[in-house]
Parts: structure tokens; sequence; C-alpha cells
């Protein structure tokens, strides 16, 4: 039988197991992968220790990004067929489906044949960091040419994605970071600037590089004691977007800056775009051709082997790696 990554109880990295499980035959809007390559990401850690949006029911399986080939569709599923190269789209809950395993369902509103010239690697690392930041950025701030816009967690694997957009549409990203150890890196993915958070002044490195006249759009997961500084630096009727909160400090409001700027501030999670079909297709038709013309490339930081995939985790929950961390599933007769 095929292997499922699957945890009995809420904590660390070692608390995954590969158990044995029979996976059924895919049923109406359904379609059953073979996994080749598993994108690991932060909500499936928060799933994991029991802080996230919804709850585990154990033995609770987890995952929601993988690539693979099609291995059997539902009765009424017309778009995908057998052997269709594919990966999925974040689209659904991990108590509905789950993707890390050897051989998985997936809904079929969520599979996405994708280019060509991605490895499985890359492609399971496709669809979280890029609609995260497409849904962000495009569909909620409008970001248009001209615009800077301040990314939080830029070594993250959407920070590096919102910087690829950016360049994309023609703003300028303008990449935070707590250390300057990841400056080269970030400046080689694109980066107009970067600003160490520890050692540099951020509302005045934020005005000299907009020439005084603000940042138009801040992309933030962090939240925390810096979201009044960017606040501050940002220029009237900016749009501010909070997408997470991996700060674990207090986060003020500055009432008098949001009124007298005519400040926007709002919260978004990726689902909003994928599971909205009048949203996520041009969110997929966006990425699909920065990914064909190579104006977006997923930037995979280091890759394990399932047998390994609690090592992948601790490795991820250290926060050291400069984009996507994404495991292999090994290919043998018998998964």
């Amino acid at each position: 039988m095929p292997k499922i990554v699957r945890f009995h109880a809420l904590g660390g990295p070692e608390v995954l197991k590969l158990d044995e499980v029979d996976v059924p035959l895919p049923g109406t809007g359904e379609v059953r992968i073979r996994t080749r390559a598993l994108g690991l990401n932060r909500a499936e850690v928060m799933f994991r220790t029991g802080n996230y949006v919804v709850d585990p029911v154990f033995p609770q399986a987890l995952g929601y990004e993988a690539s693979g080939t099609v291995e059997a569709v539902g009765s009424d599923v017309a778009a995908l067929a057998v052997g269709d190269a594919v990966s999925v789209v974040p689209a659904f809950a991990m108590t509905d489906y789950a993707l890390h395993g050897e051989l998985v369902l997936a809904p079929a509103h969520a599979v996405v044949r994708h280019p060509q010239q991605l490895t499985w690697e890359e492609a399971a690392g496709v669809w979280m960091p890029f609609i995260t930041a497409y849904g962000g950025l495009v569909d909620l701030a409008g970001l248009i040419p001209g615009d800077t816009v301040v990314i939080p967690a830029a070594s993250s694997s959407v920070g590096l994605a919102a910087i690829q957009i950016a360049n994309m549409i023609g703003a300028k990203p303008v990449a935070l970071t707590r250390t300057g150890s990841k400056r080269r890196q970030l400046i080689d993915a694109g980066a107009a600037a970067v600003i160490d958070t520890e050692e540099e002044h951020v509302v005045e490195r934020l005005r000299d590089i907009t020439g005084g006249a603000g940042v138009q759009v801040i992309f933030d997961p962090v939240a925390g004691p810096l979201l009044p500084s960017l606040i501050d630096a940002a220029a009237t009727g900016a749009t501010v977007i909070i997408y997470g909160a991996l700060s674990t400090d207090a986060t003020a409001l500055p009432v008098l800056a949001v009124l007298g700027k005519h400040i926007t501030i709002r919260g978004y999670e990726l689902f909003e775009v994928t599971t909205d079909p009048e949203r996520l297709r041009p969110a997929v038709a966006f990425v699909r051709d920065g990914l064909e013309s190579g104006a977006l490339k997923p930037t995979l930081d280091k890759i394990f082997e399932m047998a390994h995939i609690a090592d992948a985790y601790r490795y991820l929950e250290t926060n050291g790696q400069v984009g996507k961390v994404v495991v292999t599933v090994p290919q043998t007769a018998t998964n």
C-alpha cells in the first residue's frame, strides 16, 4: 500500500509518521495523483501543532502542495486525463484533502497542468507562494508600475514570489530581513533594495528609497512592533495587506497615521482567491504566463526525500531558508 504522511497527536516534526494507507479511487470531482514532489509550508506546521484555522482529526494527513502524474479521474472530470503532469493549488481544507503521500486524492478544481519546463520539485512549490503573492499584490492592492511595495520576511517563498511579481508588473520591491546575512541573496532574487530591520532605521531608509513620497503597498506576514513604522513610511492612500502573524508580540495600530493618510488595512488569506472560481482563473493564468515567460520561477532552498520528511520540517522551522523546502517522492514498484 502507498505511504502517507500522517500524525496521531499534536507536536513537533517527530510526530510525523509514514503510514501505509489504502487510497480509494477518485469519486465525483476528484483526481488521484501519484506524486513526485511535495511542497512544505508553514501552514502545515501550524496545523500539526494545533495553531491553525481548522483542527486535525486523528490520525490526520497533511500537505497543501504536490506535483505528480494523474493516475485516475472521477467519472465527471473532463479537463484532466490519466498521464497528465500536474500540480495542485491549495484550495481545500487539509481535513478534506491532504497531499503529502505517495498516492493522494485531490479535488479536480485545484489540479493544474503546469508549464512543461518546470521540474517536479519546482512544480510542487509554485501555487502557494505565487498565488498568495498575486492575491495580495494584484487582486487586492492593485499594484501598478512605479509603485513601491515593502515585503517583510522577504526570504520566504511567498516573499520571493512577491519580489518577482512586483518586478513583472514594473513596481519596485523593497525586501525586509532581520539580518544582513541574506542581503546578497535578496538582491540576486530581484529586490530593488534590502533593509536590515535590526541594524537600519526602517522609516528613514524607506523615505530615502521613495524620495520622500512614501510606499504605496505593504505586503506583511509578520505584523508586530514593526508595523507602525511601516505605516509611518507609507504614502497617502497606501494599502496594507496583512496575510500572517509571524510576530508573537503585540501589534499597535497608529490610528492617527491611518486616518490622516487614508490608509487601507486589509486582512487576507490565500483561500479568498483559490476557493472563488472567478478569482482563481485569472490568478492561475497570471502565474502560468509568468512561469512560461520566465518572469516567475520558483526558488528552491533545499530538497529532502520523503523518508526524511520530519527533518525537512525541522529545517523549515529554523527559518534559515531562502525559498521553498521541497520533498521528493522516490518512485518504486510498490508505491
